[in-house]
């Protein structure tokens, strides 16, 4: 039986897999999509010189992650009822849980609870990709960091329930069809 949680489907993956290039060409085609809260929560610490960013208070980063993927969740849960049609995500609330494990920090009580916002199970796992990885102001991880993240997102999602759903290692194009395909979800329907 279909319920708006199975409407709700999660792109994760390290980071420079191209999550959010998938996303926005996705998104293109009329998907109602939820952006990843990372890079937004980045700029704005950049902008105010906040000390929530991955290279500062890493607890306090994810804290903030952590609220705005529960706003995100609820708005999209809300949507895909009002709808019936899919939610994508630009990572979701696991990946903070995932986040905390790469960072060795301790996944508290409350991470756990706040993972019992369910998606679909089947999760789309972007594979570390060399050939379109890249670094910029707000993405400072290395390829090696990229590969650990890819890692953690699999054991944490899997360990949630989740079946993970690696993303053709192909143009964005051909992933886009991959997706649509999985989703039930043909071009141009939404």
């Amino acid at each position: 039986m279909q319920t708006p949680e199975t409407r709700l489907f999660v792109i994760t993956g390290g980071p420079g897999a191209g999550k959010s290039t998938l996303i926005a060409a996705l998104a293109a085609r009329g998907l109602a999509h939820r952006p990843e809260t990372g890079r937004a929560i980045i700029q704005d610490q950049m902008a105010i010189e906040g000390p929530a960013l991955p290279w500062g208070d890493r607890a306090l980063f994810a804290e903030l992650m952590l609220a705005a993927e529960l706003r995100s969740h609820a708005e999209a849960l809300a949507q895909a009822r009002a709808t019936g049609g899919p939610v994508l995500f630009d990572r979701g609330i696991p990946d903070v849980i995932g986040y905390l494990a790469v960072c060795g920090l301790p996944v508290l009580a409350h991470l756990h609870r706040a993972a019992r916002c369910r998606y679909a199970p089947e999760v789309f796992v972007a594979p570390p990709w060399p050939a379109i990885f890249g670094q910029d102001r707000e993405r400072r991880q290395s390829f090696a960091e990229a590969a650990a993240t890819h890692a953690a997102m699999l054991e944490t999602y899997a360990a949630l329930g989740y079946r993970p759903v690696p993303l053709p290692l192909a143009p964005v194009e051909v992933r886009v069809g991959f997706v649509l395909a999985r989703i039930g979800t043909s071009p141009g329907s939404r």
